[in-house]
């Protein structure tokens, strides 16, 4: 089973489906995964088969690394579209995350300021006030929504500690629209033979429903491209994925699709 274990702090840059030119910011250790979901879907494999041993790297490794790598991308001409938070696990976990957000929005203003920066998180310490207000600084805060069925979530995204969605969606809300939703679709069954297609009505519907109260400046959907944990995962396809985006639409959401 191939997994992807990213270095740590920086990354790439790579081309993103949804971003562009990406710049990645890991801020758990470069040796394992460290994460608030242990997802059958995530590229980086089970939280128990890839325990780091390294430490977090700190905030000033992470921005003498940001800094380094965006002068040589100033030197060599590579212009980023974006400086994403991503990497082997939950970007918030970090206990400094918000004073790294402060360094890397001052960096990327001495850089590159038309680059945007994006954090791509699971939602589950949005209620940490420190932590909400880091993500209302950024330019795409991208919050995870999988479906609003918590016994789904349990079954797919499978929270390691304490997890309410309704307090998920709550805090959600508090953002104001000042976020992106991001959701995974996609079909097949777990290795145990439970179905995990979430592109039929019984789930896209009451999803839908949810989002609109949220009421984000964007819906991202977005289906399976590498390698699964679990080998019984299928993608989504174009047209259920599109026949998603314009029942978005027509609830008045803008939504874009990544196949």
């Amino acid at each position: 089973m191939a997994t992807v274990i990213y270095p740590s702090p920086i990354f790439g840059p790579i081309h993103s489906r949804r971003l562009g030119i990406s710049l990645g910011i890991n801020l758990l250790p470069s040796d394992g995964k460290f994460c608030t979901f242990d997802c059958i879907y995530c590229e980086c494999g089970y939280n128990k088969d890839h325990r780091p041993t390294r430490k977090l790297p700190t905030r000033e490794e992470v921005r003498e690394a940001l800094e380094s790598r965006l002068k040589k991308m100033q030197e060599e001409g590579v212009i980023p579209n974006v400086l994403t938070f991503a990497g082997n696990g939950e970007p918030t976990a970090h206990p400094h995350f918000p004073e790294i957000i402060e360094d890397t929005l001052e960096l990327r203003n001495k850089y590159f300021p038309d680059a945007k920066v994006s954090v791509l998180s699971n939602s589950t310490f949005i209620h940490k006030p420190e932590v909400f207000a880091a993500l209302n600084k950024v330019d795409n805060n991208i919050l995870k929504l999988d479906t609003v069925n918590e016994e789904y979530i349990r079954m797919v995204d499978r929270p390691t500690g304490h997890y309410d969605v309704k307090r998920i969606i709550e805090g959600m809300k508090a953002f104001k629209g000042n976020l992106i939703v991001q959701t995974m679709f996609m079909k097949g069954t777990t290795e145990d033979g439970r179905s995990v297609d979430n592109t039929t009505d019984d789930f896209v519907m009451e999803w839908i429903k949810v989002v609109k109260e949220i009421a984000p400046r964007q819906v991202m959907i977005y289906t399976i491209d590498r390698e699964t944990p679990d080998q019984l995962l299928q993608k989504a396809t174009h047209e259920e994925l599109d026949r998603i985006v314009s029942l978005l639409q027509e609830a008045g959401l803008y939504a874009t699709a990544s196949y």
